[in-house]
């Protein structure tokens, strides 16, 4: 290759320090809301907020201070937490955005390097590929065949050709470069450009809520009616009784409070926001929130060959010259040999990017005893074009000599080129062969087309057939046990490719793919109609020669299949596919900006393996949610009921708690589902099960039943204990303080009871996870300084407890929680676990 490739040095370091002083970095500057504000008014918009100010003002107009101070110390200690989980959840979703930001390439000091966009500076010379999104102004300096998609800016959904010596020769940062290749001077960044001058627009977006967060929320605020109500209803009973009008409030409050699950949304948040924080960690970055919850229920993945089953590491392994009519190695070239692999460089880009195009430039260099790429100059092409696809390049030199050179699926070139039966009959033979050991063919042909007349296109052009060429792209190493997890996890693996179907049933079979025998063309798939299409894409797992129409009809036909369907994908042509798909999964190394736009997850290193982390870290998050959201609900129903049953049923004691009582257990409860749940490992068998049903949510009555069961057993120790007391004569306080101890204890073994629904509380202990047993220690330290602490005690009118009273009050709310471990062993004798 020749040294200076680009036509250009680019800028050197120091110009780019200059530059950088005196135009400052590539970044738009828009209206930034203060985050720390407005998570503060989320706050004080929030039900049980608006409840304890009330329940705090109550207290200071009716003469009790300690509690309204106690209330207010609570409320301030509730805003530190959620101001401290929503600044975790955050920076958690910041350092995602980082990470995805697009780099791109610039040429500097005679290299291209790549860097971050926002180091752009005011003439660096930009380098666009395929596939690119533009990151600054610039003009165009050289190119080939280059077009770029301009409708963030016109409208214009076609793609338009540009080069240094159209009217417009400048590229617009916010396009995206759809096919070839461009080299630009910058001479706008940041809010200068195009796109920044009217990028106000850009404030008005706003983040879409996920399915699941519309769920929550519809939950939240039905329980947010239902505790409204229920506030009237106790509001006007305690009223007509007393005719207090603080005390009925304060008692009205109470169980308002008790009512609304506030700890969801919050749960919610953090385990989304820390479990993609957490994905990041393993190289797979989550662009968006929804798609955290998808991963557990794909059913199907969509794979590429090259580069996602194979290395996409190019390297021509053999060759076959038509005029040989022999299939020979690399060591030691024929004349009409070492033309073929001439031709095949001509017919590629003079700047390579393609992994076999820079194989090609390779092979060149290494055979050429003298280089001729400086001496010709591209004065026509031909884009890569048909299906399959080929392409044409037209070169000249000063003297006029001319070099036409085509490449591409053999089908095309033998179809553009005049070959004789025999010709035809040995070229297929080669082809047969090849395909056979799994190598990736390319056809090469040229023509001595002498006008400057050129046809239309390039099939029109006069062809002659020189031979193919076998490129070997290796499986990688660990995609037979990647293959091996997606089956034993119960998702259904199909390749989609572009390369033809001996070829890839061939490395199909090396890697043990399911379903290599049967496979389907792109353009036979197009010619069924939808029904017999969904019928097809389900027994068939080898889709090859696919073009993009293709591809979407696959996933679509999928869909319609009620799968629900991941797809990688690297290439521009990928796009439609890859955002058509639930699950979109771009390449992190190979794949193209439109590509990694166009997707949902990122895989950072392009290790298709870390499809399963991200698979069974998906489903982690969905059951540690699912126990979180049970755990709050569970707890919820035996305060409510406690708060509730007495008073509606007139019993001695009606108002056993005081909204100090309900919001310490509270203050208990949050930290449990948000912090405790979210960091529970992977359970054993997580992946050895069916993808969850995307349909299924927290709040069907399938789902609830288990929390409502729990719940209601805990709600029947509670008010066992309560009657108990009341058999004995206990007094009010001494009542309380029985009950307020059975509750906490059944939290406390409600912690470790729902971190499985499946395992035993003596398997799941032996999970690592210090955070249970801190939460639970910090827990019962509290609640015996409460109990023991006279100052404590008589602030929440509680009595010390005899060693009887106290076990008693502990055995209770044990029993109402663990019984649910016959409920486990039940579910293991009929579902045993798969090694």
């Amino acid at each position: 290759m020749p040294e200076n490739k680009f036509n250009t040095n680019g800028l050197t370091d120091a110009e780019v320090l200059i530059a950088r002083e005196k135009h400052g970095l590539n970044v738009s500057t828009y209206k930034k809301i203060n985050r720390f504000l407005r998570a503060l008014i989320g706050m004080v918009k929030e039900p049980m907020m608006i409840l304890l100010l009330a329940a705090s003002t109550i207290y200071f107009i009716s003469g009790k201070t300690s509690d309204g101070i106690f209330l207010v110390s609570a409320i301030v200690l509730i805003s530190l937490i959620s101001l401290f989980q929503n600044a975790r959840s955050h920076n958690a979703l910041e350092q995602l955005k980082d990470i995805i930001k697009p780099k791109c390439k610039v040429v500097r000091n005679g290299i291209a390097v790549e860097i971050k966009t926002e180091e752009i500076v005011i003439g660096d010379s930009l380098m666009v590929e395929e596939g690119t999104f533009i990151s600054a102004d610039g003009v165009i300096m050289h190119s080939n065949d280059f077009s770029v998609n301009e409708s963030i800016l016109t409208c214009e959904s076609m793609a338009v050709s540009k080069d240094k010596t159209t009217e417009d020769n400048k590229i617009y940062q916010g396009t995206t470069a759809v096919g070839g290749l461009a080299i630009a001077t910058v001479f706008a960044i940041g809010s200068d450009t195009k796109l920044g001058k009217i990028g106000k627009s850009l404030e008005a977006i706003t983040d879409e809520k996920t399915p699941l967060e519309v769920q929550i929320g519809n939950f939240v605020k039905k329980m947010a009616v239902a505790g409204a109500l229920v506030f009237l209803v106790v509001w006007a009973i305690n009223y007509f009784h007393s005719y207090n009008l603080y005390d009925s409030l304060l008692k009205a409050l109470t169980l308002a409070m008790s009512i609304l699950p506030e700890e969801i949304p919050i749960a919610f948040t953090t385990f989304m926001a820390i479990g993609a924080w957490r994905m990041m960690k393993e190289g797979i970055v989550v662009k968006q929130m929804k798609t955290v919850e998808t991963l557990g229920s794909a059913t199907v993945i969509c794979v590429d060959k090259t580069g996602t089953i194979t290395e996409n590491k190019m390297s021509l392994a053999k060759i076959f010259s038509l005029t040989s009519g022999e299939i020979s190695s690399l060591d030691a070239l024929s004349a009409d040999e070492k033309h073929l692999i001439t031709m095949a460089m001509w017919a590629s880009e003079p700047i390579p990017f393609d992994p076999m195009e820079v194989a090609l430039h390779e092979a060149y260099s290494a055979i050429s005893k003298e280089d001729q790429r400086p001496d010709f100059q591209m004065v026509h092409e031909y884009p890569l074009s048909g299906k399959p696809p080929m392409m044409t390049h037209i070169f000249e030199d000063q003297s006029g000599s001319r070099i036409i050179a085509a490449k591409g699926a053999a089908e095309s070139i033998m179809a553009s080129a005049a070959l004789t039966a025999d010709e035809t009959k040995s070229v297929l033979q080669a082809i047969k062969d090849f395909s056979a050991d799994g190598y990736r063919i390319l056809a090469v042909a040229e023509s001595r087309f002498a006008t400057k007349n050129y046809p239309k296109t390039q099939q029109e052009l006069p062809f002659e057939f020189i031979g193919l060429l076998a490129f070997y792209d290796p499986p990688k190493k660990n995609i037979a046990s990647v293959l091996e997890h997606f089956y034993k996890a119960g998702i259904k693996v199909k390749i989609i490719t572009g390369d033809n179907a001996e070829t890839t049933a061939a490395i199909a079979k090396q890697i043990g793919f399911a379903g290599y025998e049967k496979s389907i063309s792109g353009d036979a798939l197009m010619q069924l109609s939808d029904k017999a299409l969904q019928v097809r894409v389900a027994d068939t797992s080898l889709f090859t020669r696919m073009f993009p129409e293709a591809k979407l009809k696959i996933i679509n036909a999928l869909k319609a299949n009620n799968e629900i369907v991941a797809m990688t994908g690297d290439g521009v042509n990928d796009g439609p596919a890859l955002k058509s798909a639930h699950i979109g999964i771009a390449m992190g190394k190979k794949g193209t900006e439109i590509a990694k736009q166009a997707a949902s997850l990122i895989l950072i290193n392009d290790d298709l393996s870390k499809m399963v982390d991200a698979i069974g870290m998906g489903r982690k998050i969905y059951a540690n949610l699912k126990k979180a959201i049970q755990f709050i609900i569970s707890i919820h129903i035996p305060i409510i009921l406690t708060v509730f049953i007495p008073l509606a049923l007139g019993w001695i004691y009606p108002n056993i708690f005081s909204p100090i009582h309900i919001i310490f257990l509270e203050l208990i409860m949050g930290p449990t589902c948000s912090v405790v749940y979210e960091n529970e490992p992977m359970e054993q068998n997580t992946m050895s099960q069916k993808p969850r049903p995307f349909t299924t949510t927290f709040f069907n009555w399938k789902e609830l039943s288990t929390s409502i069961i729990q719940g209601l057993v805990m709600t029947v120790g509670t008010l066992f204990v309560y009657q108990f007391c009341v058999y004995q004569e206990y007094n009010e306080s001494l009542t309380r303080t029985m009950v307020f101890l059975t509750l906490i204890s059944a939290n406390v073994f409600l912690t470790f009871e729902n971190r499985s629904f499946y395992y035993s509380i003596i398997t799941t202990i032996k999970y690592k996870n210090n955070l249970v047993f801190l939460i639970a220690a910090i827990t019962i330290a509290i609640t015996a300084l409460m109990l023991y602490v006279k100052p404590l005690t008589d602030f929440f009118a509680l009595e010390h407890l005899s060693i009887r009273q106290a076990a008693l009050s502990i055995g209770i709310g044990c029993i109402s929680v663990l019984w649910f471990e016959l409920v486990k062993i039940g579910k293991r004798n009929i579902q045993p676990a798969n090694p």
